[in-house]
C-alpha cells in the first residue's frame, strides 16, 4: 500500500518560481494497494496523474471526491485516461438531495466554461453517491466517510489496508473549543493523517490579514490536537494555502516538527510506503535532483 501526491494546494493553482518544492497543483492523491488504484480528489494535480496512468493502460481505478468545490474537481476534464476506451472508473461522491457526482462533473464541462462535453469521455463510468458514515469494501481496502465541517458539507476517508491506514481530511474547519467528533471517530491510531492545514493560527483569527472563520479550513495546530488524541502516528499538512511560498512552509514545518516530530509537509512527488510504516520525508531535506526523480 503505497500513497503519492500529485496536488497539495488549496483553494487555486499556485504555480511560479516560489512554490518549485512545494509544487502549485491543487488537490489530488493516489493511494496503491497491489492493482487496485484510489484516486483522492481531481484537482489540477490530476492532469499529471492521468498522464502517468496512459503508461499502463488499460487503467481501473475508483475515484473518490471529497466535496466538489472547483479546486477539488478542476483537474478532471483534463484527466486522459477518461477520454480512451477500456478505460474504467468508479466515481464516489457525497450523496446530494439536488445533484449527483455525475450531474456536477457533466456540468463542469458545459458551455459556456468548457469547449467539449462530459459525453465525449469514452471511458465506462460508474457513480456512486455515498453518505457519511458508511463503512465498504473497495477492491483490497476498507474505506469509511464521515463528514466534514464544510460549506456545502463534504467527506473526508480512512483507507484502511492490511498493514496500515491513512485519513484524508482536506477541507475541514476546526471546532473552536473542541475536538471534531466525526474525525476522530475515523482517525483512532490512524498510521498517516492528511489534514487541511491551510491557515497559520493568525491568519484564521485576523490578527494578520483578515478573518478566515468560517471559510471552511483549519490550521496545523488544530490537526496535531486531533492527531494527539488519536493517537496518530504521522501527522502530514496539506491543503496549503495558495499564498504560502517555499519559505513560508519550510519555516511551518520546522515549527510543526517542535509539538509534533512526526510532521511533514505534502508536497507533489511525496511518496509513502505505508506497508514499511515509512517515516515521511521532507523536501527540504532533499537535493532538487531528487525531487526531479520523484515526479518522473
Amino acid at each position: 500500500m503505497k500513497i503519492k501526491f500529485w496536488g497539495v494546494r488549496g483553494s487555486i493553482p499556485s504555480p511560479g518560481p516560489s512554490t518549485t518544492k512545494v509544487g502549485g497543483n491543487t488537490s489530488c492523491v493516489e493511494i496503491r494497494f497491489g492493482k487496485d488504484i484510489f484516486i483522492v480528489d481531481g484537482g489540477t494535480g490530476l492532469r499529471n496523474l492521468g498522464e502517468a496512468l496512459t503508461k499502463e493502460l488499460p487503467v481501473k481505478a475508483r475515484l473518490f471526491f471529497s466535496h466538489v468545490h472547483w479546486d477539488h474537481i478542476q483537474g478532471f476534464p483534463f484527466f486522459a485516461p477518461a477520454y480512451i476506451p477500456g478505460n474504467e472508473f468508479h466515481v464516489f461522491g457525497l450523496k446530494n438531495s439536488k445533484h449527483t457526482m455525475q450531474d456536477i462533473l457533466d456540468h463542469q464541462m458545459s458551455g459556456p466554461n468548457f469547449p467539449v462535453s462530459f459525453s465525449i469521455m469514452n471511458a465506462k463510468f460508474l457513480f456512486n453517491d455515498i453518505s457519511a458514515g458508511e463503512v465498504f469494501n473497495e477492491g483490497n481496502l476498507k474505506v469509511t466517510a464521515a463528514f466534514t465541517n464544510h460549506p456545502n458539507n463534504g467527506l473526508c476517508f480512512r483507507f484502511q489496508g492490511e498493514k496500515g491506514s491513512v485519513v484524508y481530511a482536506s477541507d475541514t474547519e476546526h471546532i473552536e473549543g473542541q475536538l471534531d467528533q466525526n474525525l476522530l471517530a475515523i482517525l483512532h491510531e490512524a498510521d498517516y493523517f492528511i489534514y487541511d492545514s491551510q491557515y497559520s493560527d493568525d491568519e484564521y483569527s485576523g490578527k494578520v490579514g483578515f478573518p478566515r472563520k468560517g471559510w471552511g479550513h483549519s490550521t496545523w495546530t488544530e490537526g496535531i490536537k486531533l492527531a494527539k488524541e488519536a493517537g496518530v502516528k504521522h501527522f502530514i499538512l496539506f491543503h496549503h494555502d495558495p499564498t504560502h511560498d517555499d519559505e513560508f512552509l519550510r519555516k511551518r514545518e520546522k515549527e510543526c516538527r517542535k509539538v509534533f516530530p512526526n510532521s511533514v509537509i505534502a508536497y507533489e512527488g511525496l511518496v509513502i510506503d505505508i506497508d514499511k510504516h515509512e517515516k515521511p520525508v521532507s523536501i527540504f531535506d532533499l537535493e532538487s535532483e531528487e525531487k526531479e526523480s520523484l515526479l518522473k
